[in-house]
């Protein structure tokens, strides 16, 4: 069976499954919360024009890759934290979540000129319609305003998370949904003396609610008792620039992993580009979706992270294994659940988005494909999440590499615009493959360090 999870006491069993969903859980809704902005942005635009949703599709696109990129070379703090919280360690751990804010600022502006530069060559690459292309830019400058404060409340988060308290993400992520909603409408429409920006200005609401985000979570952390021991927000201290090696020799696989994965999804809404406004939006709608029932296996992946690191801080190996057993059957089950919801819902789900029906027939047939990969994307997601916990890096970084770029950015490009021309369907295919190969590498990997852990442990 699955990590041994039959020879373990059925109340272990049950008690660790109720530790991971009570961390999960307000984990869930927070990045639901966060990632439903995206589902709001497209539905918004999707309502005014076909255009304003291929805009708001291609701005997204480079805006979720960096975001997503940065969040994991960011991710870096979690297993840091989470192990120095399994040791017991309240100074070191406050001190290093303090070197932790000022590395998810830099990281955030870092973020922000990148998108402002590849704007240049992102025109060069587009033959699309010069107002697309002018409402997919200022898109990206009104998401890149606020990409310094997004990153900061991801390393808040992490501080957060690791010490297990993750009410304080869901609340504030949820007030920040329901604040994207009225500023989208009012950018859009030029509302209350604001520019009437069309589909653009999704960009810069996201770009506000970052920034109300990381403030509200910062102040609630500061002004909380559970908090105060480790003295986050208790004074200044400096950028202690030799300690951030240390994060970007962690954190740098890992983004590249969240890279390779989120640009295997951006690279084909741009390779796609020339097929057609209607195939974007149809992409791009997809996309969207998935991505929002995507965050069910990541919030359990980052309670993965956050268990096995304390139990691999307090040395407990046969813990943390239990912990990776646990936490992928949970993400399976749950993706089984959410695969059949696609399977038998898929037309009604496209028609939140939009009314065109173009876009509905050829978004129920990609659906199709975002049902089938629900488990291999369950088990790639919660597998390379607890290989975190160990401070396991590298290795997930190649598997991720090699699936998502060969399976699924390569063969996807052959068969959707190679001699089998399958067009936008042979991308999704790709997608199935590459995922399903991460999927089964990445466990198997898992389940090998997990053993030889424990062997080391009872040597």
């Amino acid at each position: 069976m699955l990590f041994e999870l039959n020879r373990s006491p059925w109340r272990s069993l049950r008690h660790e499954t109720l530790l991971l969903i009570q961390l999960a859980l307000p984990m869930m809704v927070a990045q639901i919360a966060q990632v439903a902005t995206g589902f709001v942005d497209t539905v918004m635009a999707g309502r005014v024009s076909t255009d304003d949703l291929a805009a708001v599709s291609l701005g997204a696109s480079v805006f979720v890759t960096v975001y997503v990129t940065l969040i994991g070379v960011a991710a870096a703090l979690n297993p840091i934290l989470a192990q120095q919280h399994g040791q017991s360690e309240t100074t070191a751990l406050g001190d290093t979540a303090r070197q932790g804010l000022w590395f998810g600022l830099l990281l955030g502006i870092f973020g922000a000129l990148l998108m402002l530069a590849v704007q240049p060559v992102l025109r060069l690459w587009l033959e699309l319609p010069a107002s697309v292309e002018d409402k997919a830019m200022l898109f990206i400058d009104g998401a890149a305003m606020g990409m310094p404060a997004a990153i900061l409340h991801r390393a808040l988060g992490a501080f957060a998370s690791s010490l297990g308290h993750t009410r304080p993400l869901m609340m504030v992520s949820v007030a920040g949904l329901l604040l994207n909603i009225p500023l989208n409408y009012a950018l859009i429409h030029g509302l209350f003396g604001l520019p009437a920006l069309g589909g653009a200005g999704c960009g810069w609401a996201t770009g506000m609610v970052f920034i109300f985000n990381a403030s509200a979570l910062f102040l609630y952390i500061k002004h909380h008792q559970a908090f105060r021991p480790y003295g986050l927000c208790g004074r200044f201290v400096a950028p202690q620039w030799r300690r951030f090696p240390a994060f970007l020799k962690l954190g740098l696989p890992i983004g590249l992993s969240f890279f390779v994965e989120v640009s295997l999804f951006s690279f084909i809404a741009l390779l796609i580009a020339k097929l057609g406004t209607t195939v974007v939006a149809t992409h791009q709608t997809v996309i969207n979706f998935s991505s929002v029932i995507y965050m069910i296996p990541q919030s359990i992946g980052t309670a993965a992270t956050i268990r096995v690191g304390q139990s691999v801080g307090a040395g407990d190996y046969r813990q943390a294994r239990l912990v990776c057993g646990v936490s992928l059957a949970l993400g399976l089950a749950l993706a089984c659940l959410t695969m059949l919801w696609v399977l038998l819902d898929r037309h009604s789900i496209m028609q939140l988005y939009t009314a065109d029906p173009a876009v509905i027939a050829l978004g129920g047939t990609l659906m199709l494909f975002a049902a089938f990969y629900q488990l291999t994307d369950a088990m790639q997601t919660i597998a390379s999440s607890a290989l975190r916990g160990y401070k396991i890096t590298t290795t997930p970084m190649l598997i991720h590499i090699v699936s998502f770029w060969g399976f699924g950015l390569l063969l996807g490009a052959w068969l959707g615009l190679g001699s089998p021309q399958m067009g936008v369907h042979g991308f999704w295919a790709a997608l199935v493959i590459s995922l399903s190969a991460a999927g089964l590498l990445l466990v198997s990997y898992l389940s090998r360090v997990s053993q030889q852990r424990l062997h080391r442990q009872t040597a």
